[in-house]
C-alpha cells in the first residue's frame, strides 16, 4: 500500500501542480508505473473544474463560470497538456522530416501554428462546455451530478486515450532529453489494466443516467487511433508532447460527442 501511494503521488507530482509529500521525486521506475494512475489525475482535475464552475455559476453567468473552470484546469496541471498540444501544432505544422519535427517540438518558444491551435482549442472548449451546462438545469441535484460526471469522464477518458498510445507504440526520441521518456521504458499488465479501469469507471457510472453515453467511446478512440497513426507516419512513434496533444483533442471530442448525442437521445 505504501508503495502504491508513492506511485500515485509520483503521478500527481508529475502531471499536476498539486503539492505532494517531500519524499516524492521523479523516480524513473515509479514514474513508469504511475501511468496506471494517469486517468485518476483526470478525476481530480475534473472534480476541481466542476467545483470552480459550481462556485462561479452561483455568482455569475454560466459562460463566465465555464471560463473560470478552464482557468482552474490550466492552473492545476500547469498547462502541461496544452503546452504539448501547442508544440505538436508547431512541430507537425512547420516540420517536414522526423528530425525537424522533433527539433521544433523541443523548442520552448511557441510559434504561429501553436498559438493559433491553442486559441482554437480554447474556443472549442468554451463553446462546447457552455452548450453542455446550458442543456441542464443546474439547480437540480441530479443535473449537478450529471455535469460532475461529464467533467470527470472527459478528463479521465481523454487521459486514458493518451496513455494507451504508450502501450501500443514506440517512443520516438532516441536520446534521454525528455522528462517523459521514463513513462515509455517499460510497462506491465498492471499499468494497462489500471489505466483502463480508472479511465472507464466515471463513464460507466455516467451510463446509469443514459446508456447512450457509452457511445462517446467510439469517436474518442477513433480520434486516438488516427492521431497515433499520424504520429507513427511522421516520427515513427510518439513523444510526451504527442500524448499531451492527444489528451487535449480527445477531451474536446468528448464534449462534441456529448452534444451530438443529446440531439438524438
Amino acid at each position: 500500500m505504501k508503495k502504491e501511494l508513492h506511485i500515485f503521488f509520483t503521478a500527481l507530482m508529475f502531471y499536476t501542480r498539486i503539492p505532494c509529500p517531500k519524499n516524492i521525486d521523479h523516480n524513473p521506475d515509479y514514474l513508469n508505473k504511475a501511468s496506471r494512475y494517469f486517468p485518476v489525475i483526470g478525476w481530480i482535475v475534473g472534480a476541481v473544474t466542476f467545483g470552480v464552475f459550481s462556485l462561479f455559476n452561483y455568482l455569475m453567468s454560466p459562460e463566465i463560470a465555464v471560463i473560470f473552470s478552464m482557468i482552474a484546469s490550466v492552473l492545476v496541471t500547469g498547462a502541461f497538456h496544452e503546452d504539448g498540444f501547442a508544440d505538436v501544432c508547431d512541430g507537425f505544422g512547420g516540420g517536414w522530416t522526423k528530425e525537424k519535427i522533433l527539433v521544433i517540438m523541443k523548442d520552448s518558444a511557441i510559434g504561429a501554428y501553436g498559438a493559433i491551435g491553442v486559441v482554437l482549442l480554447f474556443l472549442l472548449k468554451f463553446k462546447t462546455l457552455s452548450d453542455i451546462v446550458s442543456h441542464t438545469d443546474f439547480l437540480n441535484t441530479k443535473s449537478q451530478i450529471l455535469i460532475l460526471l461529464l467533467f470527470v469522464s472527459a478528463h479521465s477518458l481523454s487521459r486514458l486515450a493518451a496513455i494507451s498510445i504508450v502501450f501500443t507504440h514506440e517512443y520516438s526520441r532516441e536520446d534521454a532529453t525528455s522528462k517523459s521518456k521514463p513513462i515509455a521504458q517499460n510497462y506491465t499488465w498492471r499499468e494497462v489494466v489500471g489505466a483502463f479501469f480508472f479511465g472507464l469507471v466515471p463513464l460507466i457510472i455516467l451510463a446509469y443516467f443514459q446508456w447512450q453515453f457509452l457511445l462517446v467511446l467510439v469517436p474518442v478512440f477513433l480520434t486516438r487511433f488516427f492521431l497515433a497513426r499520424y504520429f507513427q507516419k511522421w516520427i515513427d512513434g510518439y513523444t510526451g508532447d504527442c500524448l499531451g496533444a492527444t489528451q487535449q483533442v480527445c477531451e474536446v471530442v468528448f464534449y462534441i460527442s456529448i452534444i451530438a448525442l443529446w440531439k438524438f437521445i
